[in-house]
C-alpha cells in the first residue's frame, strides 16, 4: 500500500505493550542511493528526551492512529545506531528539491513523495510545478524508474516528451498529470 510523505510525518508512534503513543515522527530518514525509508527521527514522549530513531524494520503495522510499534524501547539513540550514522550525519531530504530533465529543462520541485509501506522505498514523486504552469490545476507524478540521478542539489529524470513510435508514426508522450 502507497502512503504520501505527509500522512506519515507528525503521526503518532504507538505501543503495543501500553497501547498509547510513545513518540511522535518528525522526518524521515532517506537513503539516497536507494530512495529508501531507512527510518525516522522522532520526538519522545516518554522520557521527553529531543530526538530518538524508529528503525523502519520496527514498525509494526500503519494505522489511522498513527505508527505501531512492539514497545518504546525499539526507538534508539542516533549515536547507537552506527550502520546509519552517514546518513543521519548528514540527512537527505526530498522536499523542494528541484527536479531536471536529462536535458536540462527544469520540472518542478518535490513537493511529496509516496511510499510503498512493506519495503518503505519511495516509488512516486510529486511535483509542484512553476508558478504559471500550476494553474492548469494538475500535478506533475514522476515514478521511480524515471529518475536518472538524484544529487545534494537536484533530481535528473529522463525527459517526460521523448518521441516514441507508434503504428508507424512518431508521437510525444506527455508527462502523467494528477488531478
Amino acid at each position: 500500500m502507497l502512503h504520501l510523505s505527509k500522512s506519515l510525518i507528525g503521526r503518532a508512534v504507538m505501543s503495543l505493550r501500553t497501547g498509547r503513543p510513545v513518540a511522535t515522527v518528525q522526518s524521515a530518514i532517506i537513503n539516497p542511493t536507494s530512495l529508501k525509508i531507512e527510518g525516522f527521527f522522532c520526538h519522545d514522549s516518554i522520557q521527553h528526551r529531543q530526538v530518538l530513531v524508529l528503525l523502519q524494520q520496527d514498525i509494526r503495522d500503519i494505522v489511522p492512529q498513527g505508527l505501531v510499534i512492539d514497545d518504546h524501547d525499539v526507538l534508539a539513540e542516533p549515536e547507537d545506531l552506527v550502520r546509519l550514522q552517514n546518513l543521519l550525519d548528514q540527512p537527505f531530504t526530498l522536499m523542494g528539491k528541484p527536479v531536471e530533465s536529462k536535458t536540462g529543462k527544469r520540472i518542478g520541485k518535490v513537493e511529496d513523495f509516496a511510499t510503498e509501506t512493506s519495503s518503505m522505498i519511495i516509488m512516486k514523486l510529486y511535483l509542484n510545478q512553476s508558478f504559471l504552469k500550476s494553474f492548469s490545476g494538475a500535478s506533475l507524478s514522476v515514478d521511480r524508474n524515471q529518475i536518472i540521478e538524484i544529487t545534494d542539489k537536484k533530481i535528473i529524470i529522463k525527459d517526460p516528451l521523448q518521441p516514441v513510435k507508434t503504428f508507424g508514426t512518431t508521437a510525444r508522450l506527455a508527462p502523467q498529470q494528477v488531478s
